[in-house]
């Protein structure tokens, strides 16, 4: 009997190793981290010397999980993509696991993406698994001669507290003096205007992205439906993607000549 008490004791204890349900926001990650470095390595290595690319553009995935799967499967089935480009919001409420499953359906993608901070990214301790999944608030890549220049402009998520827009990040990518850079786009989640912007600064934040090279135009997120708009009335076109939910995303294709085309896929 002692020797059958023990071994329930055994089982039970193995089985409820099994049952174990971590907090929500407990943080702990599993499997890939580091995403968007590694993907911006693959682009910058696909589309060294190109003078044309062609990228999609999603966004405000969130809980819209069996429509991302559909979009991964559609752009799969293109030979034309050279990148996807999600303009943040990959979750809803922060919690870990969120992050962890949209990671997993991207991560099917047969081309790299990268992933914007979105405001819902922001929540609980969204921003510390964000950083952990995909990397910096802030980055660049460059995809053949365009440079993207990616944005943090969730001020409201932040409180003000640090530099959103960060315009230090801004200056130095103002720096760049490598010959193969010849284009601009900036991407962002939240645009200026928007309540989660800080428009205490949305003229000089204009200012500054106009100086880089050939700045094309701007990408953004957030508002869930497709938008094309001249924000300040001095040329510089915001296209806002429509959420994945709406089952429609944009495809750019920058060619070149210094012009750019743009679709709206239903799918």
């Amino acid at each position: 009997m002692k020797n059958l008490f023990i071994s329930l004791c055994l089982l039970f204890s193995l089985s409820a190793c099994d049952m174990i349900e971590y907090h929500p926001y407990d943080g702990r990650i599993s499997g890939e981290t580091g995403i968007n470095a590694k993907n911006i390595a693959r682009i910058e290595e696909k589309c060294a010397g190109k003078k044309s690319i062609r990228f999609a553009v999603t966004g405000d995935t969130q809980r819209d999980y069996d429509d991302t799967e559909d979009f991964v499967k559609v752009i799969n089935k293109r030979n034309d993509i050279d990148f996807v480009l999600h303009g943040g919001d990959v979750s809803d409420f922060g919690l870990t696991k969120e992050f962890l499953w949209m990671r997993d359906i991207m991560n099917k993608l047969n081309v790299p993406y990268v992933v914007l901070l979105g405001n819902h990214d922001c929540l609980a301790n969204g921003m510390e698994i964000f950083q952990k999944v995909y990397g910096d608030f802030n980055y660049s890549f460059l995809a053949g001669d365009t440079k993207f220049v990616c944005l943090n402009t969730n001020a409201l998520e932040f409180d003000y507290s640090i530099a959103v827009p960060d315009f230090k990040f801004i200056e130095r990518e103002l720096k760049d003096e490598r010959e193969e850079y010849a284009k601009t786009i900036v991407a962002m989640h939240v645009r200026p205007y928007s309540e989660q912007f800080n428009n205490n600064v949305d003229q000089i934040f204009q200012s500054e992205i106009k100086k880089y090279r050939k700045l094309q135009f701007c990408l953004n997120a957030h508002d869930h439906w497709a938008q094309v708009d001249d924000l300040f009335g001095d040329g510089v076109m915001y296209y806002g993607t429509p959420n994945v939910g709406r089952r429609q995303y944009l495809i750019f294709t920058i060619n070149d000549d210094d012009t750019y085309e743009r679709e709206l896929i239903e799918f």
